[in-house]
């Protein structure tokens, strides 16, 4: 059985908001997900539980990963480098609750959204939010500037196809948030 790394027990709060709704949620989900594996319950609902925790939180990599990825964010290699340690933890942790009781499944469980993930979203997550916050801004700042589909396509304003009506290109893909 493999061991999970100590790490301070926290719980969610407002305090680890990144201050980008979606990963909040998203975050906010995986900490509520953990806690529900105290309590009443019987082995199929913990594992179902355990593995609704696994698909949730594959799921939010991917996303974060695919945010970063259309912001062209310079430390993503490093970033994805953290996810693929903390899936392999979770694949461990699936591996070992075959032969673990209820209330070590929940207290694997609570260890690694309350520690790990918890310090993750402190630190690995809390550096990518500037880029991606200066990433919306240029895109904001873009659509302000686009004259009116009319006009583009009288103009020949630069950004829209040779039909005048569809963009040619779009310099700050809508993948991120």
């Amino acid at each position: 059985m493999s061991m999970t790394p100590a790490y301070p027990k926290a719980f969610w709060s407002e305090a680890i908001e990144v201050g980008l709704p979606a990963i909040d949620g998203q975050h906010k989900r995986l900490f509520d997900l953990a806690a529900s594996f105290r309590g009443e319950g019987d082995q199929i609902r913990v594992m179902k539980t355990l593995a609704t925790l696994c698909d949730y939180t594959n799921t939010h990599l991917r996303e974060e990963e695919a945010m970063l990825q259309a912001i062209a964010y310079p430390d993503l290699s490093e970033h994805k480098q953290h996810h693929i340690r903390f899936r392999r933890m979770l694949h461990d942790f699936l591996e070992d609750s075959r032969s673990m009781t209820l209330d070590e499944i929940a207290d694997r469980a609570e260890a690694l959204i309350n520690g790990w993930f918890y310090q993750h979203i402190l630190t690995v997550d809390a550096d990518y939010v500037p880029a991606v916050k200066a990433y919306e801004a240029r895109k904001h700042a873009l659509a302000l500037a686009r004259p009116p589909l009319s006009v583009a396509r009288d103009t020949g304003w630069p950004g829209f196809g040779s039909d005048g009506l569809s963009p040619a290109y779009n310099p700050l893909p809508d993948a991120c948030c």
